[in-house]
């Protein structure tokens, strides 16, 4: 059958299990279905297999200026991010798709739950929870990116499907804080002791009350309704009645595959079992992954990581040096993204030396190679060596308790209202965690709102670098046209045959980000060729 917009059909192919990080195995017609609990609890789970995956997770930081993909990789997202893609782009085309796919099953099981006789009430309005949810966050997701959507809660019919029209994105954005306020109670906290709302170790990975209050706040943030996202951060932060969170000691320990579900993680994908990923064959060097490095930082990137005494690295005082570009640096930065002169353990269980400099011997992983990364950097936050066959089941984290913390700073200073003492619960508990001892990054610098703000949205860069949100942030924040309409920018090299600008530092690519056209994406050509009545958004 030829697929439709806003897809309608029934969910007939649905989880077997509760569990979340298995593949579909079984197929069901409706008439049989919904007789026992364990039936809601698979059309649950088949929810959650649309909630992400890692071309949507990590191609959005190539939508931003911290990555690039060399290539049409990750759908086609480097057509986005240059400004060169039209409405049948591949990426916006299926994400258009995939979250009205996902918005159909939370439908289903909202519109069918009371079919299953018997079913505990508590169970039951968790798992209407659970599905509003993620319908909410598909919501979130397409607003973000398209604007006016259409917009329904019900299970509608290809009639009208072909002729519905688009609805407001602040209409859609009241109803996704209205759901995340509303489930709130019935979801259970991160305790997994088996006593709140029915949850229980095996339950780990499911949505919790954490998980709708961060995202509420996520929400605002979008929409810079500072005090409401505050009032969210206030009930996690120092605050166990919603869920136990708090900062590992270790930043990098956040994302190895020994330490998943920590109290850091608020609300994750999960992977494992039969669900992997293998994005990391993508942005590591090629001598450890043994395929082309195509997905890349910036050098804007890590020109953003301050250093120990807690300057900018073009500030005075700050004793950066372009011949030593990497000594004295944020912690975050070797963390997260591997340099020139780099070691990383490689699958073999080999210490390896990265070497990105043209000239380098061997040249394999510099940027005189064609397969190797273009920008002489490459991503090493969420490298999973216990990965067979490159084939990763580290869970991919949406929000943590860092970023709570950040998005309570930041909303603290738009209110002018981040004095030392917010200060000391945000950005100085980030920075020590991270490994900054110099008073002059942990002690609250006692500057005016403005510089306040650079510093915040710096944090929040480094911090949650390689985590998909910086796209996000640079089009709710209205900077997008001026960051993304500068070349993606690679290491400083002395001579060779590369393209550089006035000061030596290597252009992989020349970007362009229209405003207002480019912030909001088309919607996409095939939906319209179906849907007359949906429109189209300004520019395009």
């Amino acid at each position: 059958m030829k697929k439709l917009l806003l897809p309608i059909l029934c969910v007939t192919v649905l989880f077997s299990c509760r569990k979340l990080d298995q593949p579909i195995t079984r197929d069901y017609t409706d008439a049989a279905y919904w007789r026992t609990a364990d039936d809601a609890l698979a059309a649950l789970a088949s929810c959650y297999e649309n909630l992400s995956d890692d071309t949507y997770y990590f191609g959005d930081e190539a939508l931003s200026d911290n990555g690039y993909v060399n290539g049409i990789g990750y759908k086609a997202v480097s057509l986005i991010a240059g400004g060169a893609y039209d409405p049948s782009n591949q990426r916006l085309t299926e994400e258009w798709k995939y979250r009205y796919t996902c918005i159909r099953k939370c439908n289903t099981v909202t519109t069918n739950i009371d079919r299953v006789t018997g079913l505990d009430s508590t169970l039951k309005n968790r798992i209407l929870a659970e599905a509003r949810f993620i319908r909410a966050y598909s919501y979130f997701q397409l607003a973000g990116w398209f604007g006016d959507v259409p917009f329904y809660t019900n299970l509608i019919t290809i009639e009208e499907a072909r002729s519905i029209s688009r609805s407001n994105r602040e209409t859609i954005l009241d109803f996704v804080a209205s759901e995340l306020a509303d489930i709130r109670n019935a979801l259970p906290v991160n305790n997994y002791s088996g006593a709140a709302n029915g949850y229980q170790e095996k339950d780990k990975g499911r949505i919790t009350r954490g998980a709708a209050i961060a995202l509420s706040a996520r929400v605002h943030m979008f929409r810079s309704e500072w005090q409401k996202a505050i009032d969210d951060c206030q009930l996690l932060i120092n605050n166990a009645t919603n869920g136990t969170y708090a900062l590992q000691n270790s930043y990098s320990n956040i994302f190895s595959p020994a330490n998943e579900f920590n109290n850091e993680v608020i609300f994750d994908i999960q992977y494992g079992g039969g669900r992997t990923h293998g994005s990391q064959r993508n942005f590591l060097p090629q001598t450890v992954a043994l395929l082309r490095s195509t997905l890349v930082p910036t050098q804007d990137l890590v020109d953003d990581y301050i250093m120990l005494n807690g300057k900018g690295i073009r500030e005075t005082g700050s004793g950066y040096s372009e011949n030593d570009p990497y000594t004295n640096r944020d912690p975050r930065l070797n963390a997260t993204i591997l340099h020139d002169g780099s070691t990383i353990t490689d699958f073999d269980g080999k210490v390896q030396t990265i070497l990105t400099k043209p000239g380098s011997n061997p040249a394999t992983n510099s940027v005189d190679d064609q397969g190797a990364s273009p920008t002489g950097y490459y991503f090493y936050k969420y490298y999973d060596r216990t990965a067979t066959n490159y084939a990763s089941g580290l869970n991919l984290i949406v929000i943590r308790y860092a970023d709570v913390l950040l998005m309570y700073a930041e909303a603290k200073n738009e209110l002018s209202q981040l004095d030392a003492s917010v200060w000391n619960q945000t950005i100085r508990a980030l920075r020590v965690r991270a490994g900054f001892n110099d008073a002059g990054a942990t002690e609250f610098p006692g500057v005016g709102q403005e510089a306040l703000r650079t510093i915040v949205r710096r944090e929040r860069r480094a911090e949650l670098a390689f985590e998909g949100v910086r796209a996000t942030d640079i089009r709710r924040w209205k900077i997008a046209d001026q960051v993304m309409s500068r070349p993606v920018r690679g290491i400083k090299v002395s001579g060779g045959a590369f393209r550089t600008d006035a000061n030596g530092y290597i252009i992989a690519e020349d970007r362009l980000f229209t405003n207002p056209k480019h912030y909001l994406w088309p919607v996409p050509t095939f939906e319209r060729d179906q849907n007359t009545n949906l429109g189209q958004n300004q520019g395009w």
